[in-house]
């Protein structure tokens, strides 16, 4: 199947699980993951109305930003490292993986240097535990959220976090669920400057069960764009 007809069972996908959860389409945005496939792609899923994208290597996503005619939205969702940050500015509008206050220190320096508007950022956390993925812990959270509100050129808009892989996308459900619940713990914070609006989790095969428990953001690559 096309990019195109690809996208569409994707959409199909995350009405049936909105209508299922008692949710409204809308509240659930799509990024479309295009690592490691060609800008075409991502200028045919453009054209088929996709407006969100998401990059998990900055070199890769400025190139992509540069070739794609159509205005897109590009979010950064792999791992940051901080002396990347500085070619983000002006491209991206929000950054999934903040998983440590020095990160958030330079995006709030390159952003007030660059650019006029605060860049909105979801704290990463590593609610599993494994060694292999980035992220703050459960425990951590709270306090690097209330670190990170101080900066006057990053706004925290909520969570975002990748369960560990199961082939039965139910056993993700409890990390789905953690994640929402820590949201609403920081949420009952009432941190100056803080929104747990955004719950950034949920895969290609996964993210039907994440709308359940919460997703407002679903992060799909396979079941569009297909195997890497």
């Amino acid at each position: 199947m096309s990019v195109t007809g690809n996208l569409a069972a994707v959409q199909a996908r995350i009405q049936r699980a909105c209508t299922i959860s008692g949710r409204a389409p809308s509240s659930v945005r799509l990024v479309a993951v295009s690592k490691l496939h060609p800008a075409a792609l991502v200028a045919e899923a453009a054209a088929a109305g996709q407006t969100v994208f998401g990059e998990n290597y900055v070199q890769e996503l400025v190139d992509k930003a540069a070739q794609l005619a159509r205005p897109v939205e590009w979010h950064m969702i792999g791992h940051l490292q901080s002396n990347k940050v500085k070619y983000l500015p002006g491209i991206v509008s929000m950054i999934h993986t903040v998983d440590r206050l020095s990160l958030a220190q330079e995006i709030d320096r390159q952003w007030r240097d660059k650019q006029s508007a605060a860049c909105d950022i979801l704290v990463q956390v590593n609610v599993s535990g494994e060694a292999t993925k980035s992220g703050t812990t459960a425990t951590e959270a709270v306090e690097l959220v209330r670190h990170i509100a101080k900066l006057p050129n990053v706004r925290v808009r909520g969570l975002m976090t990748m369960p560990p892989f199961f082939d039965d996308p139910e056993a993700a459900r409890p990390y789905f669920r953690e994640l929402r619940l820590l949201a609403d713990r920081i949420s009952s914070e009432q941190i100056p400057a803080v929104e747990m609006t955004e719950l950034s989790m949920g895969m290609s095969g996964d993210f039907e069960v994440a709308i359940e428990e919460g997703a407002t953001l679903v992060r799909v690559g396979t079941a569009i764009f297909g195997g890497r």
